[in-house]
């Protein structure tokens, strides 16, 4: 048996119910007894591969075109968003999101879990994104920010000057999709349990509680996918 539990998370930076899920999920994980023996992963997942950076775009218009969707619809999901946010503890600025492809910083997150920073990566670049308003495509940007968080700017540089990495970003998002998430974020705790979305803390209580019993007791190895 491993020494720590593993926690994988599947997330895209610029998702909102990622930045909330990893809010309740955080405060689960720190009133659980045993939060010592967990290990936290983050793994790759855009939810639109594809998209053109268009930082001149605001979010609101942004969301109403791509659902077909009035700008009064819009604005109101955001304004539910920015509620949702919060209540845990966060401060979304809508206003100041700049519309941009994530591709970049996901390999960036990738280099961080060779140092077990991804939980450090993730956090940053949630916060430039949905509070700072920092443009999450461009590489100086993601230079700066990344060295906040402690990774060192020469190997940043060097990634983000190269293609490396590609393949696991890519990989991680085609592995979600395997275990059947088509959307972020998704949890899976010991690879037996999965929860999806910004549940309450206490899905990620009784998840986390039932994923750790197992993995105590060696039960069955076989990858099970189920919502605790």
């Amino acid at each position: 048996m491993e020494d720590k539990m593993k926690v994988e998370i599947w997330s895209d930076v610029m998702c909102p119910f990622c930045y909330i899920g990893k809010r309740k999920f955080e405060a689960a994980l720190a009133a659980f007894p045993h939060k010592n023996e967990i290990e936290v992963v983050w793994h790759s997942f855009q939810l639109n591969p594809g998209l053109e950076n268009q930082p001149g775009k605001d979010a609101y218009t942004y969301l109403a075109e791509i659902k077909g969707q009035t700008l009064e619809w819009s604005v109101r999901v955001h304004q539910s968003l920015i509620e949702m946010a919060e209540n845990v503890g966060l401060e979304y600025h809508f206003e100041k999101a700049k519309i941009a492809n994530s591709f970049d910083a996901h390999r960036v997150i990738q280099l961080a879990r060779k140092y077990n920073m991804t939980d450090e990566i993730e956090e940053r670049f949630f916060k430039a994104y949905f509070t700072e308003g920092e443009l999450m495509s461009d590489r100086a940007t993601l230079i700066r920010l990344a060295t906040e968080a402690g990774l060192a700017k020469d190997e940043v540089t060097a990634v983000l000057e190269s293609d490396q990495y590609a393949e696991e970003v890519r990989f991680d998002g085609a592995e979600a999709r395997k275990l059947g998430a088509n959307g972020v974020p998704f949890f899976l705790m010991n690879k037996k349990f999965s929860v999806y979305g910004a549940q309450d803390s206490s899905v990620f209580t009784t998840a986390l509680q039932k994923a750790y019993d197992a993995w105590k007791n060696k039960g069955d190895s076989k990858p099970t996918f189920r919502m605790a």
